[in-house]
C-alpha cells in the first residue's frame, strides 16, 4: 500500500468514526427516553467506577487480596468515609493516597 493510500484509508476510519460519534451526540436533544430508562442511566457511572475500582482495590498479583493484608481496602476505606461526610473529590484523593503511604510505611 502506497503513503497516499495509507493517509486516505486512516483519514476515511477517522471520519466514519467521528460521524458514528457525532450522530449519538446529534441525536440526543431529539430523542424522548422513557422515564424508566432515563432512571436506569442515572445508574451507569456507578456501575462503570465500580468496575474499574473495585478490581485494582481488591486484585493483586493475579489473586484477591483479603482485608487483613490489603493496604489497598483500608485505604479506600478511609477514603470512602471523607468523600460520604465532604463530598469533596480533594479530600477524597488525598486521604486515600495519605493513608495508603501511612499503612505502607507502618505495615
Amino acid at each position: 500500500m502506497s503513503g497516499a493510500m495509507s493517509w486516505v484509508t486512516i483519514s476515511l476510519a477517522g471520519l466514519v468514526t467521528f460521524l458514528l460519534r457525532w450522530s449519538f451526540l446529534a441525536l440526543v436533544d431529539s430523542l424522548e427516553l422513557p422515564a424508566t430508562i432515563r432512571h436506569a442511566l442515572r445508574f451507569v457511572p456507578v456501575a462503570v467506577f465500580s468496575a474499574i475500582v473495585w478490581p485494582a482495590i481488591l486484585i493483586q498479583q493475579d489473586a484477591i487480596v483479603w482485608p487483613t493484608e490489603n493496604l489497598r481496602l483500608w485505604a479506600a476505606a478511609a477514603a470512602a468515609l471523607v468523600a460520604w461526610r465532604t463530598r469533596s473529590v480533594l479530600y477524597t484523593i488525598v486521604t486515600g493516597m495519605a493513608a495508603f503511604w501511612l499503612l505502607s510505611v507502618i505495615w
